[in-house]
């Protein structure tokens, strides 16, 4: 019966069925240009069914003054109506003094922004927060100290990237943070070229993975899209952290634009579901329950004729943008546990690595029974447990990828939770 419950509440682990239509251009500099990142990202999506029309403006070492006043910049902020603008401000000015920054970087980050929103006002601008130099920024360490490590040059770049996002009501795609994510944890994945600047294609790829989630809020995870020289096992690794690094905080990346974030939960008792939406940035909703039935309710509840398995596909709409997020559930009338929606714990590390740890903030279960699924619904690991109020467990052996963790405690269902698996 165990096994029948927990294949009855599995969700499907691809995250959209639908393919999505982007139009986007990237502005920047050369490390916009290297390796071609907006084909890259565009690769990417085509190998998820989505598609990324592009065009890019990006002379080297270019500055947001710069392209200010560059007639090409211009010419291409102002030929279509693009779904996504990237900003992308030369390397190291980012990262100087606060008061440099507002100087040199904010007003023309303004002035971009307010070119791109006379052009279209349903264009979302994105800021593309870059990387710490490799070993720090050495030609203006005795100016501003800060910079002289990779760590302090590259917190200070997301601080200024986010804080640009902040001022222009617009959105930040993360490349740094996951940049730094891969340097920290997988030392032997070199993402610079020899000048300790520049993308490697390793740098690259992570990026337009970063870029992948940002714009169509999917993991890229088992794209079979790869850069030459890259090996499937790091590709799914910079795969996994650009995927967990955008889609785990898509509120902080891009709660202060107008991106709708479509996403939901739900209840099951008997075939009656209760369906709870925690979309963000949505004025509007359109649920398809797969079963011939249709809500433009916010949290609807639906109850299924017939037993089976359906795709319950949400679309979450502002004024200008429609996301859409799609669910697998198999439902039973006989026998569908419901699903504990306000349990307190902490599931830890995020996204997992070689272990497994869940802490349940004190409270004692007398019997928990741990159930891991992989990604075609195959269950690949299954344990027991009695008076507990925390488990800790070794998955070294686990492969790489995107799993769905689930807890019972009796035929309780009280954690369903999909978690990236790191190498």
């Amino acid at each position: 019966m165990k096994k029948l419950l927990s294949l009855i509440i599995l969700s499907c682990l691809l995250l959209n069925l639908n393919g999505q239509n982007r139009k986007a251009l990237f502005i920047g500099n050369s490390y916009t240009y290297v390796n071609n990142l907006p084909q890259t990202v565009a690769d990417i999506a085509l190998s998820m069914g989505d598609t990324l029309s592009y065009d890019m403006s990006a002379p080297g070492s270019y500055t947001f003054n710069l392209h200010t006043t560059n007639a090409t910049t211009i010419s291409k902020i102002n030929s279509q109506a693009w779904d996504f603008v990237v900003l992308q401000e030369q390397s190291q000015l980012p990262s100087f003094d606060p008061l440099q920054v507002c100087v040199d970087v904010y007003p023309f980050a303004q002035m971009l922004d307010s070119m791109i929103l006379t052009n279209d006002s349903c264009t979302e601008t994105v800021f593309y927060m870059t990387w710490g130099r490799q070993n720090g920024d050495a030609s203006n360490c005795a100016s501003y100290p800060p910079v002289c490590t990779y760590d302090g040059m590259q917190q200070r770049l997301k601080e200024s990237y986010v804080q640009m996002s902040v001022d222009n009501h617009a959105s930040v795609s993360p490349v740094g943070v996951a940049w730094k994510h891969v340097r920290d944890n997988y030392p032997s994945i070199n993402l610079y070229q020899a000048d300790e600047s520049h993308p490697s294609v390793y740098g690259t790829y992570l990026a337009a993975c970063v870029f992948y989630s940002s714009f169509f809020h999917k993991s890229s995870v088992g794209s079979s899209f790869l850069l030459p020289g890259i090996s499937i096992s790091d590709g799914l690794i910079l795969q996994a952290n650009a995927s967990s690094t955008v889609l785990d905080s898509i509120s902080l990346w891009q709660g202060h634009g107008d991106i709708p974030n479509a996403d939901f939960g739900y209840i099951a008792s008997s075939n009656s579901i209760q369906f709870n939406n925690s979309s963000a940035n949505s004025t509007s909703y359109l649920w398809d329950f797969g079963d011939g039935n249709f809500s433009g309710q916010t949290n609807p509840q639906n109850i299924f004729a017939v037993d089976g398995q359906y795709v319950v596909t949400l679309t979450a709409s502002s004024n200008c943008f429609s996301f859409i997020y799609s669910d697998t559930i198999t439902v039973n009338s006989l026998a569908i546990p419901k699903y504990e929606n306000d349990l307190k714990y902490d599931l830890y590390p995020v996204p997992l690595q070689d272990e497994l740890g869940i802490d349940f903030r004190g409270v004692n279960y007398g019997h928990l029974e741990l159930e891991i699924y992989n990604s075609l619904g195959q269950i690949i690991m299954e344990k027991k447990y009695t008076n507990v109020s925390f488990l800790n467990e070794n998955i070294a052996k686990v492969s790489p990828g995107l799993y769905t963790v689930l807890i019972f405690s009796g035929n309780q269902l009280i954690i369903n939770r999909k978690i990236i698996k790191e190498k």
